[in-house]
């Protein structure tokens, strides 16, 4: 029988693809977003206890109290928000889950939702599944002095927004291309969703991995948005266990009220031990995120330099563990070509950069690295580059 039609409007995640292809050729893998180094051991003990002590039935749907009490706390400590922890926050499993339940909740079909592009590979099918239709707003490299970044342009923007549009969905920092919006770009963007009466959804999952001195600011602390933000974030990123699938959303309680619903019937609830673990994890002081921002930056400065003497173009990353490079300086005009040659023949694993745009020849030129990794792994996979485009003469003949 037929797929359905949402079904057939998007493919598997190429990131995952390219984690296969990695492990099938013994490649290292620097597609996937995930560390190879342990979580903080503060955390694993606690997983344990929370095992031992038989906290291994369901936790409430919405959450475990201990958690959420701890989130509540978190986010007064740092964002100066005070989150009601019964009203206010959704637990879910992983901040995908929360992403989609999210716009469930508030988009219906036919409704409009505004997306940066490139973005992160979920967001289009997310609108999808909720019959929904994206609108893609650009992210377009600039080039400020002997500085690169990304940046938009606010009229474009503007010209998004229609009496259709119903969400705006933004990630910062953000993923694909590191950019971390400023506080002046973030009002902008408020400004239009409080004059069109749009819900921001925000995936503010890297907002401890900042660089250079800059500052994560959250779309809900802005005037105007307290009411109409869904925060998103969860523990993967923060805290090196992608692998435990414990997210939240962070709404006022009319809209979380929706996102409960929703997240009740997509999943039931989040692993309860994980939960409690969790919560000891969200306690950390203030000296945790200040040595993970800065090994993350100190990561970032390792590995781009020897990128971009190898000929990748890349734009530095603001934030979070990305680097996007161009690869037109190899005389490559495809992507995917490209990505699989470097999995096949050099053994580095990357994503293609059309997966994270609407239209895949947008992203032609570009792939993606991540490099939450550790020093010798990253070594490693330079160390593999360099002897490949040594066999291929610095560049990639016939990849395009």
């Amino acid at each position: 029988m037929p797929l359905s039609e949402k079904a057939r409007s998007f493919t598997e995640s190429v990131i995952r693809e390219m984690t296969r292809h990695a492990m099938a050729h013994g490649a290292v893998n620097l597609a996937q977003g995930f560390p190879d180094f342990p979580c903080p051991q503060e955390l694993k003990d606690a997983a344990c206890r929370a095992l031992q002590a038989d906290v291994n039935q369901y936790a409430i749907t919405w959450g475990a109290k201990g958690f959420r009490d701890a989130l509540a706390e978190k986010t007064r400590r740092f964002l100066g928000i005070e989150v009601d922890p019964e009203t206010e926050i959704t637990v879910t499993c992983g901040s995908t889950e929360a992403m989609i339940a999210s716009l469930l909740a508030v988009v219906d079909p036919g409704d409009e939702v505004i997306v940066f592009e490139p973005f992160y590979e979920n967001y289009g099918p997310d609108a999808v599944l909720c019959g929904a239709v994206p609108r893609y707003v650009p992210l377009r490299p600039l080039e400020e002095g002997r500085q690169r970044r990304w940046g938009f342009d606010p009229d474009e923007l503007a010209r998004a927004f229609t009496p259709r549009t119903r969400a705006l969905v933004l990630n910062t920092p953000q993923n694909p291309t590191g950019k971390v919006f400023t506080r002046e770009e973030l009002e902008a963007i408020a400004e239009l969703c409080v004059r069109h009466d749009v819900v921001a959804v925000t995936d503010e999952i890297y907002e401890h991995i900042v660089f250079d001195g800059r500052t994560h600011t959250a779309m809900a602390t802005l005037p105007g948005m307290r009411q109409r933000t869904i925060t998103i974030s969860g523990l993967s990123k923060t805290y090196s266990v992608t692998g435990w699938r414990v997210g939240y959303a962070i709404a006022p309680a009319h809209l979380t009220a929706g996102i409960r619903k929703v997240h009740d019937f997509l999943t039931v609830g989040a692993a309860a031990p994980l939960q409690e673990a969790g919560a000891v994890a969200l306690a950390l002081p203030p000296s945790y995120y200040e040595r993970l921002s800065a090994s993350y930056q100190a990561k970032r400065d390792r590995f781009v330099p020897r990128l971009e003497a190898l000929g990748f173009r890349c734009y530095p990353p603001e934030g979070a563990y990305y680097v996007m490079a161009d690869i037109r300086g190899f005389g490559a005009g495809d992507d995917t070509a490209f990505a699989l040659e470097l999995v096949r023949e050099a053994g580095v694993a990357v994503v293609p950069g059309s997966s994270f745009f609407s239209d895949p020849a947008l992203g032609r030129h570009l792939v993606r690295f991540c490099f939450c990794k550790r020093d010798d792994t990253l070594d490693e996979a330079l160390d593999r580059l360099e002897a490949w485009a040594g066999r291929k003469g610095g560049s990639i003949r016939g990849a395009g």
